[in-house]
């Protein structure tokens, strides 16, 4: 993994081998711009999954998410937690009725047993979690023996896995630079005004300021340093060319 050069051959690789544990369904989620009552847009989270279409257009495009069990778990915790916990949280009727209707959902997919893994967090505004589904026809008792063997192992992997992750460039749909638009922010990162920047470009500053416009615009903030910041953070920037 330490050597994948994009996000999609270090994801390809990572679910291959967590498949070879029995965690066949995977859902890694991370954001940057958590606050005291929001995840932020969803359009800014990293978000990588191989479960089907069916069962990502409900659980992340409706947001279930928001009242997953073991995402409200993973957000008020760090490590590795059995989701024997749900079973326990049905006992004692420690679910909200919005918790339960989530459970119900991801049980009539097939969501039934497995792990969740929360990453330690680097900032107050940083989250990073990862769902790893057991294969069908698993229970969660079957998934714990794994575990017990195993655990150590599956949650050093995971936790390389996350880090690596947030090293390479990553774009969110309609979040996406074009080469000049990120060229542009370089220069303002690197402390270039407007007419260094226009001659660095070969371009009129005019036009430099249309770049950055386009790159506020499709980073969806109102500042050019906003979006040199958020740019940074996707490492869109100095990125070297393949």
């Amino acid at each position: 993994m330490s050597n994948c050069q994009t996000i999609e051959e270090l994801w390809e690789a990572h679910t291959r081998k967590m498949e070879g544990y029995g965690f066949d369904r995977l859902i890694y989620g991370f954001t940057r711009y958590r606050s005291s009552t929001s995840l932020g847009d969803p359009e800014d989270f990293i978000i990588l999954t191989n479960h089907a279409k069916e069962y990502t257009d409900t659980f992340l495009g409706e947001q279930h998410y928001v009242h997953a069990p073991m995402v409200n778990w993973a957000l008020n915790n760090e490590g590795a937690c059995s989701w024997g916990i749900l079973a326990q949280m049905q006992s004692t009727k420690t679910l909200t009725p919005s918790e339960q209707r989530v459970l119900e959902f991801n049980y009539s997919k097939g969501v039934t047993a497995g792990y969740t893994i929360s990453f330690k967090s680097v900032s107050a505004r940083s989250k990073g979690a990862i769902a790893l589904t057991a294969r069908a026809g698993m229970s969660q008792d079957d998934i714990d023996a794994v575990w017990a063997e195993h655990g150590r192992d599956i949650h050093l992997m995971n936790n390389v896995a996350h880090l690596k992750i947030l090293t390479l460039p990553y774009s969110a749909p309609n979040r996406s630079l074009t080469k000049r638009q990120r060229e542009a922010l370089e220069w303002v990162g690197d402390g270039k005004t407007m007419q260094d920047i226009a001659v660095l470009m070969g371009l009129t500053s005019a036009t430099v300021e249309k770049h950055l416009r386009l790159a506020r615009e499709a980073l969806a903030v109102e500042t050019t340093a906003q979006a040199v910041l958020k740019a940074a953070f996707a490492n869109q920037m100095f990125i070297l060319e393949a």
